[in-house]
């Protein structure tokens, strides 16, 4: 008996996560995996790659967990520089196109992964594809900033976007010795925020000398006689440039799955079912970027691209495919980044969120220090919270401060996702000493004020 056929489209984290893992469940004689990348790199962290370009990272290569050549050691038959062009859900068939030789081919499945990622957003603007403008999603990618930024005829940068990817990139330029503008359409950077902690964001990337423009819609990249970039233009206003990046956001990369006709959620992810299978659809899975998720505390589908996601929709694939089980239930929106020695994390819903699905809530806003504040070291550090009208679930945390401010909101993913009130988050057993922190944690002490908010709102 011939064995079955495993395509996967997409050789980053979730694609070779399903890999890995399918593998470890059904050798060579019973599963023939057959992996299609574009690029020459896989398995490596995208999310890296804002620390390599600031020096933080020494080398590339740091940034790969398994190279090509330890994927094809372990029986997985992996094509680098090559591109899946079509997929034909009635045939069970991929159309490729080898990079390197031109030729097409088709080749067969009995299963197949979609894992084809996120896309970066470029809009269509003049001089948006001049040189000197870069996007930053894959190793090459961040090899070709790099290449530019040592050929820059000046030490100017501009970035277009304030959410993780521009900060982040902001942070990676200002330590490259240049001097940086953040072009922002919104009012504060970080909209995964609320703007009353965008702002605490944005007095702080100018104090540490990031030239951040509030409700900057940039209409134009301008180009001099070479082509090269020379500024952005922003309604009236231009900005000198000689490297410019784009920290816009990144969106699924669906293209072959709607060609195909999978189905796509309101974000234009994929949809697919608890175990990661396409919906509607036997024998065809998608995780990663390109997938919508469940949002528990909304309610919603959402698109988040998260390379913690994205390995663990590969490990539950490959379960699945591999004869074993394995479901994603969801998420709440965790995520943390930094700019310098700024944390900002957040988790649940904003304000906006909440409203849009109908549900009332207060908030409560504290600043406390991430240690006692009598113990050498203390810092500020600000949280807020939203609790539901009347009911005290928790539905949100948001944190900027500095001294290890970030991860404390993964207290808080951990409430929501058990569905705690925060009355009851007030009596949680969290580590004390002077060293890490006060007696009362910030996340507890905003917990206390979000109680007395939702008695308070109780007997309205």
């Amino acid at each position: 008996m011939a064995a079955e056929r495993l395509v996967i489209i997409g050789g980053d984290a979730a694609g070779m996560s399903a890999a890995s893992q399918a593998r470890r469940l059904r050798g060579p004689g019973e599963l023939e995996i057959v992996a299609f990348e574009r690029g020459r790199f896989t398995s490596y962290s995208a999310c890296g790659i804002p620390y390599w370009v600031g020096g933080d990272v020494a080398e590339r290569d740091d940034l790969v967990a398994r190279t090509p050549e330890e994927h094809r050691a372990r029986d997985i038959d992996l094509r680098t520089r090559t591109e899946v062009t079509e997929i034909d859900v009635a045939g069970r068939r991929v159309r490729a196109l080898d990079l390197g030789t031109g030729e097409s081919y088709w080749t067969g499945f009995d299963k197949l992964v979609i894992a084809t990622g996120a896309r970066p957003v470029r809009p269509a603007l003049p001089g948006m594809d001049a040189p000197g403008v870069h996007g930053v999603q894959t190793l090459d990618d961040g090899q070709a900033l790099l290449d530019s930024l040592d050929r820059a005829p000046g030490r100017r940068a501009v970035v277009v976007g304030a959410g993780y990817i521009g900060v982040e990139m902001a942070e990676a330029l200002l330590k490259r010795g240049f001097e940086v503008t953040v072009l922002n359409r919104g009012e504060q950077p970080m909209a995964t925020l609320d703007p009353d902690m965008g702002r605490l964001v944005h007095e702080a990337m100018d104090g540490m000398g990031i030239t951040t423009v509030g409700r900057a819609e940039v209409t134009a990249i301008l180009t001099g006689p070479d082509g090269r970039v020379r500024a952005v233009a922003a309604g009236d206003t231009s900005y000198p440039a000689d490297v410019v990046v784009l920290g816009i956001g990144v969106e699924p990369e669906t293209t072959l799955a709607r060609a195909a006709g999978l189905p796509l959620g309101p974000h234009g992810g994929l949809l697919t079912d608890l175990s990661m299978r396409v919906v509607g659809h036997d024998g065809i899975w998608a995780g990663g970027d390109c997938v919508e998720v469940l949002d528990l505390v909304a309610g919603r589908t959402r698109h988040i691209a998260l390379g913690t996601h994205a390995n663990k929709h590969g490990q539950i694939i490959g379960s699945n495919v591999g004869g074993g089980y394995g479901t994603f239930p969801g998420v709440v929106g965790t995520a943390v980044s930094k700019v310098c020695d700024l944390e900002i994390a957040r988790t649940g819903l904003r304000e906006k969120d909440a409203r849009a699905v109908g549900l009332r809530f207060v908030t409560a806003t504290i600043e406390s220090t991430g240690r006692a504040g009598y113990y050498p070291g203390a810092l500020p550090m600000t949280v807020k919270m939203l609790a539901e009208y009347r009911t005290g679930r928790l539905l949100g945390v948001q944190i900027v401060g500095r001294d290890g401010a970030a991860k404390r909101v993964d207290v808080a993913a951990v409430a929501l996702t058990a569905g705690m009130t925060v009355e009851r988050m007030t009596a949680l057993d969290l580590g004390y000493a002077p060293p890490f922190s006060p007696v009362w944690d910030p996340v507890l002490v905003a917990a206390r004020k979000a109680v007395a908010a939702v008695r308070r709102a109780g007997t309205d």
